[in-house]
C-alpha cells in the first residue's frame, strides 16, 4: 500500500471512531477506571533506581513522541550524555547506529521489557529491524558503565533498557503523520480500546515511514505492527504482546572517499553495474536488504500483599530477510561456480539469507519495604539460526543452473543468567548495594562460512563450540545529605564473550587449531554528585573502565580468507568525566546541558599492516595509542521556551576528532563537528479527550557539513603504504513537519 492510500485509509478510521471515543468517555465510570492500575509491565529487576550508585538516565515517553517524527531512537536518544549517533542514508532513517563513551553498538545491552533485543550472534541492535520503536516506548533508562545486572549480552559501554508504553483505562487513539525532505514520512495510527467489563484492554497500532534517504539511492521502506491485549484482576496483570515489521532498505553501507565527497556528498557506489573496462554504465535496483522480525511477549505481573512482586515473561522472536549485492568482475572459484578456460569471471548478483528463531523467558522476584529492596532475577534463551548464500545470476551466457548456493551454516546459542541485586539503607538516607551475576553461554556454528578459503580453494569450513561460564559482581554505596545532595561510588565487574565474527574469522595456528580469542573483562568504577531540587539540577560523573583483553582491530588478518580479525589487547581502559546541568530559571524557560571529557587508551599496542609485496603482515609496536571512535569531547547543550501550549528547543551537538583505527594516524580520523536543530511545537486543545500536535524540526540548523562515521584500511603496495578512508556524510539542513491528533 502507497503512503497516499494508507494516509486516506488512516483518516477514515480517525473519523469513525472520534465519535464513538467521546461517547464511550463519558460512559466510562471514573471510579472504576481508578480502580485500576494500568501500569506497564516490566521485569523490574533491570532498572535502577534513585538509592542505586549507578549513571543513569530516564527519558520519558513525552520526550519521545515530541521528537518521534519517524527517525530511528538513536536520534531520539542523541542528547543524552556520551552518545554519538550516525545513519548511513544520513537522516537518521533506515540504518542507524549509536555508540556511548565511545562503545561501539555490539556492547551496548538493549532490552524491552526486560528481553534481550541485541543480535545473539553479532550482539548488535538493529534498529531498522525494529521500525517505529519508538512509538510503543513509555520510557527508556539509559545505564552508563558495566550498570546493573540485566539480561543479554554483557554491557560494555552501557545498556538501553526500554518498557512498552502503559495501556489506558479510557477508549482512545492517536494519529500522527510526518513529510520533510527526501521524501520523508510517516503515517502511524494507534488505537487503545479502554477498559471492557472492568478487566479487559486491548490495543492496536500500524506504522509506514519511508524515505529516500540523504545518499544516492539510499532508500527505506519500513511497515510496522503492534497488538496487545491484557487482562486486569486485582494485583494480577497478564497481557500479550506481538509487535514487529518488514524493512527494505538500499544498501548504503560502503561509504565514499574524499575525492568523491568532493565531487558530491551524496554519492553512493552501492549497486553500480561496470562494463568491461571498469565503467559504471547503470545501478541494479534490487541492491536491498530485505528483513522481517515478528516479536511476541507473554507477561505475567502479580503483587503479593506482604511487599513481594513476581514478574515473568516468555518470549519468541522470529527472523527472516537477505540482502542482495551486484558484484562486477568476481571471480567464480571464490563462488564455488565451475571454472573453464573462457569463463573464470563475470558480473553476478548474490544474495546472502537467514532464518532464525530466539525463545525463552525472563523472570524476577522483587520485594520492596522502606529500608531494603531485593530483584531475584533469571533468563534462559536459545537462538537457533541459518545463513546461506546462493548466486542469483551471471551476467556472461553459461550453462549452470541458478540459484547455485556456494555456502550454508547453522549457529545453536544458549544463553542462561540469574542474578540477584540489594540494596539496604545503613542509616538514614545511606544505603548499600550490592549485585552478583551468573551467566552461562554455549555457541556452535557449523558448515561452511561466506569466505573462501584461499589457501584450500574452498569456502571456509566452520566447526565451533564454546562455553563461557562468567561470575559479574557489583557493589557501591549511595548518600543523600541536605536534602538535594546525593554522592555513590560502585564498582563492577563485566564480562563479554567474542561474537560470531570473531569465531568463523579466526584464523589457524600452527598445529592446525583455529586460534579464537578470549572472552572480554571490564573492571568499572564510578564516582559520581548530584544535586536536584525545583531549580537547578547538577551531575557530575567520574569514570574509569578498566579493560582485560579487550577485543580490538589491530590490522591483522587471516591469510587463508583475509577477513580482518579482531584481537585481544591484555590492558586498555576509558577514563572521564561527565557533566550535566540543568536550570529552570523562570515557568516558560528551561536551560541544560552535558559534557563528557574523555581518555580511551590502548597500552602497548602493535599495528599490523599488509604488505602485498611480500604476502605477509608488517607489526609495527606503537605503545600507548587512542581507541578508535572515542571523541575526548562530546558535549551537548539544550535551551527550551515554553508557553500555553507552544514550545520551541534548540538543540546543539559537539563530537571532538575521532581517530578510525587504533593506529591514531592523522589522516584517518574523523573531524570534529558541531551540529544544531530547531524544535518546534504547539498543542491546541480540542477538549479535555482531544488534542492536536502541530510540529516542526528543523535538522543541522546551520547546514553543517559533516561526517559522523567512517572506516579504513591500510595496505603496502610497491614499498609505500597506503591508506583508503571512506566516509559516511551526513544530511545537510533539512525539515520534518509533524501533525498528531490524541482522540
Amino acid at each position: 500500500m502507497n503512503s497516499r492510500k494508507l494516509q486516506l485509509v488512516v483518516l477514515a478510521l480517525v473519523g469513525c471512531v472520534t465519535g464513538y471515543s467521546q461517547e464511550k468517555n463519558q460512559r466510562e465510570n471514573d471510579s472504576v477506571a481508578g480502580k485500576y492500575d494500568l501500569q506497564e509491565i516490566e521485569v523490574r529487576a533491570t532498572r535502577v533506581s534513585g538509592k542505586m550508585p549507578i549513571a543513569h538516565t530516564d527519558v520519558s515517553q513525552e520526550e519521545l513522541k515530541k521528537k518521534n517524527f519517524g527517525q530511528d531512537i538513536p536520534y531520539l536518544l542523541q542528547n543524552t550524555p556520551s552518545v554519538v549517533i550516525t545513519s548511513d542514508a544520513g537522516n537518521g532513517v533506515g540504518y542507524t547506529d549509536i555508540r556511548l563513551r565511545g562503545v561501539d553498538a555490539s556492547r551496548i545491552n538493549v532490552t524491552t521489557n526486560g528481553v534481550p533485543m541485541n543480535d545473539a550472534e553479532s550482539h548488535k541492535m538493529y534498529w531498522v529491524d525494529a521500525p517505529d520503536l519508538a512509538s510503543a516506548i513509555g520510557s527508556v533508562q539509559i545505564q552508563r558503565g558495566a550498570g546493573s545486572s540485566t539480561n543479554g549480552a554483557g554491557a560494555f559501554g552501557g545498556s538501553i533498557n526500554m518498557n512498552t508504553a502503559s495501556l489506558s483505562s479510557r477508549f482512545e487513539g492517536e494519529a500522527s503523520f510526518s513529510y520533510g525532505m527526501f521524501n520523508t514520512n510517516k503515517q502511524s495510527l494507534n488505537l487503545n480500546s479502554g477498559l471492557l467489563d472492568k478487566h479487559w484492554v486491548v490495543n492496536g497500532r500500524f506504522s509506514h515511514i519511508y524515505s529516500d534517504g540523504y545518499i544516492d539511492r539510499a532508500s527505506t521502506d519500513l511497515n510496522s505492527f503492534l497488538a496487545q491485549a491484557a487482562y486486569y484482576n486485582g494485583a494480577t496483570v497478564i497481557k500479550y504482546l506481538t509487535f514487529g515489521g518488514k524493512e527494505r532498505t538500499y544498501n548504503a553501507w560502503d561509504g565514499m572517499t574524499k575525492e568523491q565527497m568532493d565531487k558530491g556528498r551524496r554519492h553512493n557506489s552501492c549497486g553500480e553495474i561496470q562494463d568491461a573496462e571498469g565503467k559504471v554504465v547503470g545501478y541494479y535496483d534490487d541492491q536491498i536488504d530485505n528483513y522481517l522480525q515478528w516479536n511476541n511477549q507473554l507477561m505475567f505481573y502479580h503483587k503479593f500483599a506482604n511487599r513481594w512482586s513476581l514478574s515473568l515473561v516468555g518470549h519468541y522472536t522470529y527472523g527472516d530477510g537477505f540482502y542482495e549485492q551486484y558484484k562486477n568482475n568476481a571471480k567464480l572459484a571464490y563462488y564455488m561456480l565451475p571454472v573453464t578456460e573462457d569463463l573464470k569471471r563475470s558480473n553476478l548478483v548474490r544474495r546472502k539469507a537467514m532464518n532464525n528463531d530466539f525463545y525463552g523467558f525472563v523472570g524476577s522476584a522483587n520485594y520492596l519495604s522502606s529500608r531494603f529492596s531485593l530483584a531475584l532475577g533469571v533468563a534462559g534463551n536459545r537462538y537457533v539460526g541459518d545463513h546461506w548464500g546462493r548466486v542469483q545470476e551471471l551476467a556472461k551466457e553459461n550453462s549452470f543452473d541458478f540459484p547455485h548456493e556456494y555456502y550454508r551454516n547453522k549457529t545453536d546459542k544458549k544463553d542462561a543468567n540469574a542474578f540477584a541485586k540489594a540494596t539496604y539503607e545503613l542509616f538514614r538516607n545511606f544505603c548499600l548495594y550490592g549485585d552478583i551475576q551468573y551467566r552461562y553461554i554455549r555457541h556452535e556454528i557449523w558448515g561452511s562460512s561466506s569466505s573462501y578459503d584461499y589457501t584450500n580453494e574452498q569456502m571456509q569450513a566452520i566447526d565451533v563450540d564454546k562455553t563461557y561460564d562468567f561470575v559479574n559482581p557489583k557493589a557501591g554505596v549511595n548518600y543523600t545529605f541536605a536534602k538535594y545532595n546525593k554522592v555513590y561510588f560502585s564498582f563492577a565487574v563485566a564480562q563479554r564473550e567474542p561474537t560470531r565474527d570473531d569465531f568463523t574469522n579466526a584464523s589457524l595456528d600452527e598445529n592446525g587449531n583455529r586460534k579464537y580469542p578470549k572472552s572480554e573483562k571490564m573492571f568499572d568504577y564510578e564516582f559520581g554528585y548530584q544535586f536536584d531540587n525545583k531549580t537547578w539540577n547538577v551531575g557530575v560523573n567520574l569514570y574509569y573502565m578498566d579493560y582485560d583483553n579487550q577485543l580490538v582491530l589491530t590490522g591483522q588478518e587471516n591469510m587463508d580468507t583475509y577477513d580482518a580479525l579482531y584481537e585481544n589487547v591484555k590492558d586498555s581502559y576509558r577514563r572521564g568525566v561527565e557533566l550535566s546541568l540543568g536550570v529552570n530559571p523562570l515557568s516558560w524557560l528551561s536551560l541544560g546541558g552535558n559534557v563528557t571529557l574523555s581518555q580511551n587508551r590502548i597500552e602497548d599496542y602493535t599495528e599490523y599492516v599488509y604488505n602485498d609485496d611480500t604476502y605477509a603482515m608488517d607489526p609495527e609496536y606503537l605503545g600507548t595509542t587512542t581507541i578508535s571512535y572515542s571523541p575526548d569531547v562530546i558535549a551537548g547543550l539544550l535551551v527550551n521556551f515554553h508557553f500555553k501550549g507552544f514550545e520551541a528547543a534548540i538543540n546543539s551537538r559537539y563530537v571532538s576528532d575521532q581517530y578510525i583505527t587504533n593506529a591514531e594516524r592523522d589522516d584517518m580520523k574523523l573531524d570534529s563537528y558541531m551540529v544544531s536543530s530547531l524544535q518546534l511545537g504547539y498543542t491546541l486543545k480540542v477538549d479535555n479527550a482531544r488534542n492536536i500536535r502541530f510540529g516542526l524540526m528543523v535538522n543541522n540548523l546551520f547546514n553543517e557539513k559533516y561526517c559522523s562515521h567512517a572506516y579504513g584500511y591500510s595496505g603496502i603496495y610497491g614499498g609505500q603504504r597506503v591508506d583508503e578512508v571512506f566516509y559516511f556524510p551526513q544530511a545537510t539542513t533539512n525539515v520534518l513537519a509533524n501533525v498528531t491528533y490524541t482522540f
